[in-house]
């Protein structure tokens, strides 16, 4: 199972340290998903060494409107092998979910955010994962609270009635915020969610990441089709 973080600049801890603790919490791996202008430096292979965990490349891309955001997508769909996008917003929702470039639709029902029957669906059809985001649960206080309770709900029935692709995270910005897969399953069960919902939400990050390192190898030509090395002998 993975975990999507925010590390220094863009979170309070740096890589390695998240990696120390999403090691020492039963992770394989970690996705940075730092907003595009403030993306960390770090050195994959020697965290993988130290901590013998996967650190995977990524961005979340932030933007004002459609035009910005599909720039964004497309200057950072090759370098990274997750590229999210900064939801919240209900037409950023919907671009989101229409791009199939686009791996993760982030956090969409963060501050007014919203999501519909229309927008699950469309992220069925194009494979966009929506992301079922625990952090206002685990952090918020009061009504905030309640109401992110009430959209979470939501957010599950509709991905189940749709059978949409999902990921789950605790969306921390610091190694203190970094939960277990068990702690994040055991808070999944007391919202009405088995623990296997919770783990595959969790999988799904490692899921993504093996699918797009696949298709940037040098032997992929389309899914289901690969390219052997030739025998010159």
């Amino acid at each position: 199972m993975y975990e999507a973080v925010h590390a220094r600049p863009d979170g309070e801890s740096t890589v390695s340290r998240l990696a120390s603790t999403a090691a020492e919490y039963g992770f394989a791996g970690i996705v940075i998903r730092n907003h595009g202008d403030a993306l960390p430096d770090y050195d994959r292979a020697s965290i993988a060494d130290t901590y013998g965990i996967d650190v995977v490349s990524g961005v979340e891309v932030r933007a004002e409107d459609r035009s910005r955001a599909s720039g964004f997508v497309g200057n950072h769909r090759e370098s990274k092998t997750i590229v999210a996008v900064h939801g919240g917003d209900l037409d950023m929702n919907r671009f989101a979910v229409e791009q199939p470039a686009v791996d993760v639709l982030a956090h969409p029902m963060a501050g007014d955010g919203d999501v519909d029957h229309v927008v699950v669906k469309t992220a069925a059809e194009n494979s966009v994962h929506i992301e079922w985001s625990l952090r206002e649960v685990l952090r918020a206080e009061g009504g905030q609270r309640v109401s992110a309770l009430r959209d979470l709900t939501k957010l599950r029935d509709l991905i189940q009635e749709y059978d949409a692709p999902y990921v789950v995270s605790a969306d921390p910005r610091t190694h203190l915020q970094l939960r277990a897969p068990r702690d994040l399953a055991g808070l999944g069960e007391a919202l009405d969610c088995s623990e296997s919902w919770i783990e595959s939400g969790l999988a799904a990050w490692g899921t993504l990441t093996t699918r797009n390192r696949e298709r940037t190898s040098e032997h992929f030509v389309e899914p289901g089709v690969r390219r052997e090395a030739s025998d010159d002998r």
